[in-house]
């Protein structure tokens, strides 16, 4: 008996415009699964390698692929004032050394203050922008902003709170191109890091919020009654420092 060749050239097997249609869209959605995967795992691997490599800022990168001027030195925690370090916690986050990276309570009255139609006022601890620094970007935002919590609780969970403020003194920007402690007191001062004096540290620190805005070395009267602000409340701020400092 002769046999009967299948019929080919359908329209509705695996080889026609639908077969080849399903796989493309399966190749894509592996891609774009491979892509998600890669986001979720990239920010803790980094952390960990950030736990002993310097690492750099995403305005930093930025700057670096615009050909711009960076100025970054990195110095040791041990080899930044005390006088910084009091002042930066002071003003950027005064429970740095008990919060879990997010600062809960200040997070729930700006969210409350955003429902009752006023203008949110930030609520970022030093984690939450030590994390915008390393992975996000500087426009702000309320994606950017739900970004924030995960990342700070993941940097907070894999880090020593002494790791997480020296990357973020190193980082954080002070000026147009100037990042970190040391290029900060270098560029505004002429000295080091380490020989920042109490008004000088509080100077520095007060000008995080606006650093392109806000001269240290040439404070406006704004910007000197800011620090003048910032030297009482280390004098009366207690022992919040210990997480750092030890005292």
């Amino acid at each position: 008996m002769a046999r009967v060749k299948p019929a080919t050239g359908g329209t509705t097997g695996s080889g026609g415009p639908s077969g080849r249609r399903r796989g493309i869209f399966g190749v894509v959605r592996k891609r774009l699964l491979q892509l998600l995967l890669v986001l979720v795992l990239l920010p803790p691997v980094l952390t960990v390698i950030y736990s002993v490599v310097p690492p750099v800022s995403t305005l930093m990168i930025g700057r670096y692929v615009q050909f711009l001027w960076v100025d970054r030195q990195w110095v040791p925690l041990e080899e930044i004032s005390p006088n910084l370090i009091r002042s930066v916690i002071t003003s950027e986050d005064s429970g740095f050394c008990e919060n879990d990276g997010v600062e809960w309570d200040a997070l729930q009255d700006q969210v409350e203050a955003l429902s009752e139609g006023e203008k949110p006022r930030g609520a970022s601890t030093i984690t939450m922008q030590t994390a915008k620094n390393l992975f996000l970007w500087g426009e702000r935002s309320y994606i950017r902003k739900g970004l924030e919590l995960p990342l700070a609780l993941m940097l907070d969970a894999i880090l020593s709170k002494k790791r997480i403020l020296e990357i973020y003194l190193n980082i954080a920007e002070w000026g147009e191109g100037i990042f970190g402690a040391e290029a900060a007191a270098q560029a505004w001062f002429g000295k080091s890091a380490k020989d920042l004096t109490r008004t000088e540290a509080a100077r520095l620190a007060t000008a995080l919020p606006n650093p392109r805005g806000r001269n240290p070395a040439k404070p406006g009267s704004g910007h000197r009654k800011l620090a003048g602000t910032n030297l009482a409340r280390v004098q009366g701020a207690g022992p919040i420092f210990g997480c750092v400092l030890g005292k």
